[in-house]
């Protein structure tokens, strides 16, 4: 007697034990999904708020997956053509731009990042006031670009952050898109290699905004009325 019940209270002592690690197990899942949420709410919160300082229209979108091409960056969202969203419109987190939407579908739309090698984006040094072209180079490091076609004296360090300039008809002035990350200056080289890394959460962001194209907002310009023939030229037609 005094064995089986030794083992019988093993056996519960192993049960109790199972089942506090089962709770522990619950506990620590539902302490990971607290802090997922939170971070979410954070990144809505100021996402939120750089919407009401944007003029221009806009919807939110969430993030559903990532495109299936290896060889590019793109992200599909839930927002499609029945949600009014058009092919060209920019797409911004709540800390810059992260791409441009490429294709519409019904309900889901595809947005190709801006460190995809087929982008380019006009952008303005914000310390300068210089133009340029920053363009996608997923090859030099995560979440990548690089300003092409600048003098090598150019006045460019790093550090230095750069926005957009508005002038493609896309995207409104003053997002911005990269910080200089290095500055390549080559004596047999007329141009300076420099290294850009977008400011935005290309890698791991859940929910973004898609505004309305620049060009959309532009009104049409009237067609040009030419004037009444007058005189022998109205009398000769």
């Amino acid at each position: 007697r005094s064995g089986a019940g030794y083992f019988q209270s093993l056996q519960a002592s192993q049960d109790a034990q199972e089942m506090a690690r089962l709770r522990l197990g619950q506990q620590s899942l539902k302490a990971n999904q607290v802090e997922q949420l939170m971070l979410e709410n954070t990144r809505l919160r100021k996402l939120l708020e750089l919407r009401e300082r944007i003029a221009t229209p806009s919807r939110v979108a969430q993030v559903l997956y990532d495109a299936a091409d290896p060889f590019s960056r793109r992200v599909v969202i839930d927002k499609g053509m029945v949600d009014g969203v058009v092919s060209g419109s920019p797409v911004i987190d709540e800390t810059g731009v992260l791409g441009q939407v490429t294709r519409v579908y019904a309900s889901v739309s595809e947005v190709t990042l801006v460190t995809d090698r087929d982008q380019a984006i006009p952008v303005l040094n914000t310390r300068t006031g210089a133009r340029g072209v920053a363009f996608g180079d997923p090859a030099i490091h995560a979440g990548g670009l690089e300003l092409r076609f600048m003098a090598a004296n150019s006045d460019v360090q790093a550090g230095d952050i750069l926005a957009t300039s508005g002038v493609d008809g896309v995207y409104p002035a003053g997002l911005p898109v990269a910080r200089v990350d290095k500055v390549e200056r080559r004596v047999d080289s007329a141009f300076a290699r420099i290294h850009l890394r977008a400011v935005a959460l290309v890698s791991g962001t859940a929910h973004v905004m898609v505004l309305q194209p620049v060009s959309d907002q532009i009104a049409v310009r009237p067609p040009l009325e030419l004037p009444a023939a007058t005189g022998r030229k109205a009398a000769k037609k």
